[in-house]
């Protein structure tokens, strides 16, 4: 199955076990992350529906890409400025596609962390006192 995602103002095509590079995306390496993006989905030449469908990675590392030169040059005025530019960027290795299953495990997970914990009770709120309604003047 594949999928093309969007991210970082890119469109990439992937499949599960691809590597891909993409505009930096927070996270360290080994964590995983959800690309809900998605714009098509389907297998060999059929297309799938792509609501509530989401695209699960992991990154695999924080990188830089090669340094870009940039230079700026006025002819017979004496001008040259020479910068350089490192752009950041992120390797994704795609793990799954697909919504419904990896949601469902997610939320099996959850409740597993969520039921050994005590339940604890709220303090008891007191009533706060009525306010008197304002007097009608008598004007007669």
């Amino acid at each position: 199955m594949f999928a093309v995602v969007r991210t970082g103002g890119k469109q990439y095509r992937v499949a599960a076990g691809d590597k891909i590079v993409v505009e930096k995306i927070g996270g360290e390496a080994g964590d995983s992350v959800k690309l809900d993006d998605v714009l098509l989905a389907g297998e060999g030449s059929d297309l799938k529906a792509v609501k509530g469908l989401s695209v699960s990675a992991e990154i695999v590392a924080q990188a830089k890409a090669e340094k870009v030169i940039v230079f700026k040059k006025r002819r017979r005025h004496n001008y040259r400025r020479r910068n350089g530019h490192r752009q950041q960027h992120t390797i994704l290795k795609i793990t799954a596609i697909g919504a419904e299953k990896a949601k469902k495990a997610e939320a099996k997970e959850t409740e597993a962390k969520a039921a050994p914990a005590p339940a604890k009770k709220a303090p008891a709120k007191k009533a706060a006192p009525k306010k008197a309604a304002p007097k009608a003047d008598d004007k007669a």
